[in-house]
């Protein structure tokens, strides 16, 4: 294995009600664990999202309601999942834009800590759209030279992932063969929330949306403190608005 890990590095991959962050949920999660010596840890769940999944959802992941409601529901395997991501980075396809934000979203319900700090957020996508464009299923095929079985299937997503990923970086050395590498490579240690409200610009976190995009976060809470609360209120993630509070409260901390 040519790919360097300092610790273990795990692998995402949810089916879901939809794509809102905000207000969909997740039906079915596989997690694959890579540990530095290479060992594959794997653990998959299915999930009672306590609400119905649209005909159209099922379409694509082939689970029904029916499937799910016996399963636990995501508050009473959270811990469970928290553990087994602990002292990881983690890794996915498109999952710093969906996965990751909406698996934090679904702790943040639960009432748990997940915290991103610290972590390589790796996403192979990216890499893959910045070098070739092509989807997960054209990418295992490019760079894996084998078809995907089970599309759509979580844990073949997220082991097909880390079979690109380790393709990826056979094939392009300007990754590097580190997280840490891959990471600087794709440029994902600006992202300040995961729904890019937010970004960070030369250590400074400004808006990315709205009437205030290019602004600092903590400039326009000074001037239109009712910024902050019209953004409460607002259909915003719940990791958007706490990152928000976070900024918020620094800027008064600073004012004191």
């Amino acid at each position: 294995m040519k790919l360097q890990l300092q610790r273990p590095i795990a692998f995402i991959d949810l089916e879901t009600t939809g794509i809102s962050i905000s207000t969909d949920k997740i039906v079915e999660i596989a997690i694959v664990k890579i540990m530095p010596d290479g060992t594959k840890l794997v653990k998959r769940k299915l999930i009672n999202p306590q609400m119905s999944i649209p005909a159209s959802a099922t379409e694509i992941h082939g689970i029904s309601n029916e499937m799910v409601k016996d399963a636990p529901t995501f508050k009473q395997v959270a811990n469970e999942l928290k553990q087994f991501m602990e002292n990881c980075d983690m890794g996915g396809y498109n999952s710093n834009r969906f996965d990751v934000p909406l698996l934090i979203e679904e702790f943040v319900r639960a009432g748990l800590e997940f915290t991103t700090d610290g972590r390589k957020m790796i996403d192979a996508q990216k890499i893959f759209h910045q070098m070739e464009q092509r989807t997960l299923t054209a990418a295992y095929k490019f760079y894996c030279n084998k078809s995907l079985e089970n599309a759509h299937g979580a844990e073949a997503d997220a082991t097909a992932t880390w079979e690109v990923l380790l393709a990826q970086v056979e094939r392009y050395p300007e990754l590097g063969e580190t997280v840490e590498s891959i990471s600087k490579f794709t440029g994902e240690d600006d992202i300040v929330d995961f729904a890019r409200r937010f970004i960070k610009v030369e250590g400074v976190e400004i808006f990315n949306f709205g009437k205030h995009k290019g602004k600092p976060v903590t400039e326009v809470l000074k001037a239109e403190p009712q910024y902050y609360d019209w953004m409460m209120r607002g259909d915003f993630a719940m990791n958007t608005k706490q990152k928000l509070t976070e900024i918020l409260n620094r800027t008064l901390l600073k004012k004191a």
